[in-house]
Parts: structure tokens; C-alpha cells; sequence
């Protein structure tokens, strides 16, 4: 099967990566500058920040944007002492927008990144103009279980710390390019295995759907891949009854890493929500 991805080449909008202590840990983010308001990516449960690249460097067309790593990823902090749970992610998160003094940024999550933007909408994050939640797990207690199984991860992380290529990471992920295929090999070993195997827990037993009801008046878009299966229809319409106002944006023929199976499906999405395009 081939891959729909379409990459657009653009200039180089990565201005620096860089480091700040907030919520008493060392978080690292890349900041890919652009013309216009601040836009937070929270990437999800095995993408460090560079992986996240080529979508930064399209969205720095229209924002100054910065792709955090989320703790336990990256070069930001990980270790045996560290709590990897949703509250402790989403408090990192609040944290960081506060250190950084980043005034009603637009906020994109993907997957855990979009459980984490959920959770911080309710322990005092810095409101923002509009939040867009990128097909998030939604399988708590009482509910279907997460459709990618554990070993997926944990499999693939184990080959990345021996060391593997573009081509050995391409039997985890058939359909990616060989440029997205050799960024997943050089940084998936920096992803630590509690840190995920936590964060995979926490996908089943802590129930998003209640996180929902605390957005208020924010703006805020749920995209779903038509092809992921990880939120359905039924899901749809339970988040959309928790938060009326909810805009669902639907991307049909990708899987649930949207921007790496139809990369151009995923601008016009957010573009429709945001006013733009891409």
C-alpha cells in the first residue's frame, strides 16, 4: 500500500531547539519561528519533537511554533523517579506555556499529545484561541481497548536502542516514507519504556470522555482518521454531547497517524477549522 503523503519541500523554518526547567523537570521543545500567534504541538505516545518536523515547518507558513517533547521522550527529562501519568503531563504542559509567557496560543495534540491537552484544560492551562484534538485514545474504563497493541511499541523501541534503520523501522511502519522512516529510527530510542508502557495504562484507565465537559468556552476541534478506529462515530457524538459546540473534522482515508498517511488531508482539515490554508 502505498503512502498518500505528499510532502511539501519548504525552506527551513527550525530556528533553535532549547531547554526550560518548568514543573520541576527539564522539558525540551523545538521552535520552528513563523509569521504570526503561537501555536503548541504536543506530539503523542513514541514521537519526540523532531519527528513532528515536516508538520512544524508547514505550519510555521502561518505560526510561531513549538513542538514540545513530552516527559520521558526526547531530550526532555526521563528516569526510574519520574510520574508519567496524564495529571503529570498535562501540569508539565501548563508549565511550560507559563515559563515560555506564550499568550493565547492555538493548541494541536496528537494522540496522547490531545489526552494531555484535554487534562490541562482543567488544571489551569493558559487559555488559548482554539484547541484541536488529533484523534485522541479514548478507550477508559468500561470501554473498547486501544486498537495498537502494546508490543508494537515496546517491540520497536527495543530494535531503535540496539540501532536500526530507515528500512529495518519500515516493518513498524509499511506505509511511511523513507525521510519519516529514518527520523522514527534515530530518535525512538530516546523514548523511555515505563514512560510509554505508563502512558498506554493510563489510556485505559483514565476516562477522557469527562475532560470533555471542562472545555467550556474554548474552541475546540476533535479530527478523526477515518481509517484509525480509535474514536468512532458513537465517540464522536459522546464528546459532542459533554461539549456541544464540538467540531469534528474527519480525514477518511487516513490511519491514526494522520499527517503520515495523507499529510494534505490533515491541512485542509485544520485548515477548515482555522481559517487557512496551508
Amino acid at each position: 500500500m502505498m503512502s498518500m503523503n505528499k510532502t511539501v519541500e519548504l525552506p527551513s523554518r527550525l530556528s533553535y531547539g532549547a531547554h526550560v526547567h518548568a514543573n520541576g523537570i527539564r522539558q525540551h521543545y523545538l521552535r520552528y519561528a513563523g509569521p504570526g500567534p503561537a501555536l503548541v504541538l504536543v506530539p503523542g505516545i513514541t514521537s519526540p519533537a523532531p519527528t513532528w518536523g515536516f508538520v512544524a515547518e508547514r505550519l510555521a507558513l502561518h505560526f510561531d511554533v513549538y513542538v514540545l517533547d513530552v516527559r520521558g521522550r526526547g531530550l526532555s527529562q526521563s528516569g526510574a523517579d519520574l510520574d508519567y501519568g496524564v495529571n503529570a503531563c498535562a501540569d508539565d504542559l501548563c508549565e511550560f506555556v507559563r515559563e515560555l509567557a506564550l499568550e493565547s496560543p492555538i493548541y494541536v495534540g496528537h494522540s496522547m499529545g490531545a489526552r494531555i491537552l484535554l487534562r490541562a484544560a482543567s488544571r489551569g492551562l493558559t487559555k488559548g484561541a482554539a484547541m484541536v484534538l488529533v484523534d485522541p485514545p479514548v478507550s477508559g474504563p468500561g470501554r473498547r481497548p486501544y486498537p495498537s497493541n502494546i508490543a508494537w511499541y515496546t517491540d520497536s523501541i527495543a530494535q531503535a536502542q540496539k540501532g536500526m534503520n530507515a528500512e529495518q523501522m519500515r516493518q513498524f511502519c509499511p506505509t511511511w516514507t523513507p525521510e519519516q522512516l529514518a527520523l522514527r529510527a534515530q530518535w525512538l530510542h530516546t523514548c523511555d519504556v515505563r514512560a510509554v508502557t505508563d502512558s498506554y495504562e493510563w489510556f485505559h484507565t483514565d476516562d477522557a470522555f469527562p475532560d470533555f465537559s471542562q472545555l467550556n468556552d474554548w474552541k475546540v476541534a476533535l479530527m478523526v482518521a477515518g481509517k484509525g478506529d480509535v474514536i468512532r462515530d458513537e465517540d464522536s457524538k459522546e464528546a459532542q454531547s459533554l461539549k456541544p459546540d464540538l467540531q469534528v473534522l474527519r480525514v477518511p482515508g487516513a490511519g491514526h497517524m494522520i499527517p503520515w498517511d495523507d499529510e494534505e488531508g490533515f491541512y485542509r482539515a485544520l485548515g477548515t477549522f482555522l481559517g487557512l490554508t496551508f
